[in-house]
């Protein structure tokens, strides 16, 4: 019973981090119908930005965390702004063509700057500091603090999107861009905030997964992929869906690991990737809309 417990705990931290990709791809998905596969070089740069602060420049984490934020959001805005908005005549297969090169050059400068060397990012929550123990169940003070974020992030996007004006404005543009133009909201403007914002929520997810592996030009490969097939098992345009997708993938990975065998726990991505693309294309809680003429 403490290892099924257990269990369920690391399904949650890392279906939080899976929460938290998936939520930024499906945040530019649904303002532009663009899957944004440069998403983990964006996140993976913005926590080398919070490695230089914390690590070489000595400021405290909560500084660095700000600044690595405030760089990832301007990083979206400048992928919208100087690559997505100036495409000449584009179709969606050059949209991703377009990520997937702005991926491969942020790469390329994070292992130019920092080289392939792995680095440990040291955050103010212990890996091993116990805040519970009980017989074989343990919650680390890192364990908390990701779940603990990865909420407040989940809600604070509900609640920006919900009740702001900003928020009501990428709504209006999401569900109808053309609509949404004729109506005075700048939707060029908000389509860069949208990609901003989704930066940001990625950068939160690299922040938590550098203490775990280490911080290197291709620590975000594998959450990418994992961000992915949970925004695709619970709806891209859905974001309360993705986010249920990303804890659902956290728990089949870590039942199929410790039940059936370890060496065929990534496997379950892209087995779900494969599923719900032939049964549900839109996803577990998307509409499929039938184009009418």
């Amino acid at each position: 019973m403490s290892d099924l417990i257990q269990l369920i705990i690391s399904s949650l931290v890392a279906g939080s981090i899976y929460s938290l990709m998936a939520l930024s791809m499906s945040i530019t998905y649904k303002a532009s119908e663009i899957p944004n596969f440069a998403q983990g070089e964006m996140a993976m740069l913005s926590t080398y930005i919070a490695y230089v602060m914390i690590a070489v420049a000595g400021y405290p984490f909560w500084v660095a965390f700000l600044g690595c934020l405030v760089f990832a959001f301007f990083l979206g805005v400048i992928l919208e702004f100087a690559f997505i908005r100036r495409a000449k005549e584009p179709t969606p297969l050059s949209y991703i063509i377009i990520t997937i090169g702005f991926q491969m050059v942020l790469y390329g400068i994070a292992g130019w700057k920092w080289g392939a060397e792995q680095k440990r990012l040291d955050l103010p929550f212990s890996t091993s500091e116990k805040v519970w123990e009980m017989g074989d169940f343990i919650l680390t003070e890192l364990n908390l603090a990701t779940i603990a974020i990865a909420v407040l992030m989940m809600l604070g996007i509900y609640l920006f999107l919900q009740y702001t004006k900003l928020g009501l404005a990428m709504k209006a543009s999401q569900q109808n861009h053309l609509a949404a133009k004729m109506n005075g909201i700048p939707t060029h403007r908000i389509m860069g905030i949208s990609f901003g914002l989704s930066a940001v929520v990625g950068g939160i997810a690299g922040l938590f997964i550098a203490p775990v592996t280490t911080l290197d030009p291709a620590m975000m490969w594998d959450p990418l992929l994992k961000g992915f097939a949970a925004a695709v098992l619970g709806g891209m345009k859905s974001l309360p869906g993705v986010v249920i997708g990303g804890l659902m993938l956290g728990l089949l990975e870590n039942l199929f690991g410790f039940y059936i065998s370890i060496e065929f726990k990534s496997v379950v991505a892209f087995l779900i990737i494969v599923l719900v693309l032939f049964f549900k294309p839109s996803g577990l809680f998307g509409k499929h809309y039938v184009r009418k003429v």
